[in-house]
């Protein structure tokens, strides 16, 4: 068989995890998750994939499927608050993650674009704590939208994360960031690189999040990724590799080792479907949800 080198990287990771695992497995059991907790597997979904014409069918449809966690968009959310906290009256769903939304670029060469970004993100973590939020979920800057190099790019991210973290904190919710891949950004692409990030900022509001799609693309082991984030990861995006449709859709999608970290790290937040919808939504929805639960079931 041939081996690529993402192939041969992987297979060494792997290797190298289940070193250090079997090492000493009481240790690495307390160290992976120092909790106790049992992984779970709480399905969201972000609001626009859901059919219907008002939040409260959306809300409907969902309940009726499983979920327990929807992720609105953060534009306009402010104005928003009231409507979500009465649709969700009564209901086994609460709001995930916020999905961006904001405006400006926290990494950037101009002043007033970081400016924006800090004002507009202050707006939706009120809204955010209002609702309970995981957190906002945020990209430090898009290809089109800087041209800081790398080491300006950290400077100006840190500075930015202190700044912010304290209002986060006081909403009571978090900063999310979030890696994506090389045709989206050119800073933070990989999940131990944004839990580095998290470490060095060191504060409880700024977190991170995982894509199993941009994942796909830039890391050689979803399993290893997730275990280097694991004291900071608070969301999930999942999606089809690499169509980005529904899961399940793909031949050769395996959501398993991820899982399989997930589960081992105790992890206790949303996992969340950012994803085209390939036929008919009422069909497909509940199918890609059962797919997933058995990929869960197998990790």
């Amino acid at each position: 068989m041939t081996q690529t080198r993402r192939t041969f990287l992987a297979s060494s990771t792997w290797l190298g995890a289940g070193l250090l695992a079997g090492a000493s497995t009481a240790k690495a059991a307390v160290s992976l998750n120092p909790s106790g907790k049992e992984g779970v597997l709480k399905f969201s979904c972000q609001e626009g994939i859901i059919p219907g014409k008002t939040l409260a069918e959306k809300l409907d449809k969902m309940e009726e499927w499983g979920f327990v966690g929807i992720e609105p968009g953060g534009g306009g959310l402010h104005k928003r608050v009231n409507e979500f906290q009465e649709a969700l009256k009564g209901r086994n769903i609460q709001v995930s993650a916020i999905c961006a939304g904001f405006r400006g670029v926290p990494v950037s060469e101009f002043a007033d674009r970081r400016k924006e970004a800090m004002e507009s993100m202050k707006q939706i973590l009120d809204a955010a704590g209002q609702l309970g939020s995981t957190g906002l979920i945020f990209v430090p800057a898009f290809n089109s939208q800087s041209q800081a190099g790398l080491v300006a790019a950290r400077f100006m991210l840190l500075d930015f994360l202190h700044e912010i973290a304290d209002h986060a904190q006081k909403a009571g919710t978090r900063m999310l960031l979030e890696p994506l891949n090389r045709h989206e950004t050119w800073y933070v692409r990989q999940l131990s690189d944004a839990a580095k990030i998290c470490q060095e900022v060191n504060h409880p509001a700024i977190c991170m999040m995982g894509d199993f799609y941009h994942m796909g693309i830039e890391e050689v082991c979803e399993y290893s990724a997730f275990l280097s984030a694991r004291q900071y990861l608070h969301h999930v995006h999942l999606a089809s590799r690499p169509s980005r449709k529904q899961p399940g859709y793909d031949a050769n999608d395996d959501f398993r080792p991820g899982f399989r970290a997930l589960k081992e790290i105790g992890y206790q937040d949303y996992c969340s479907f950012e994803c085209g919808i390939e036929g008919k939504p009422e069909v497909e929805i509940p199918k890609m949800m059962a797919y997933l639960k058995q990929q869960w079931a197998e990790a």
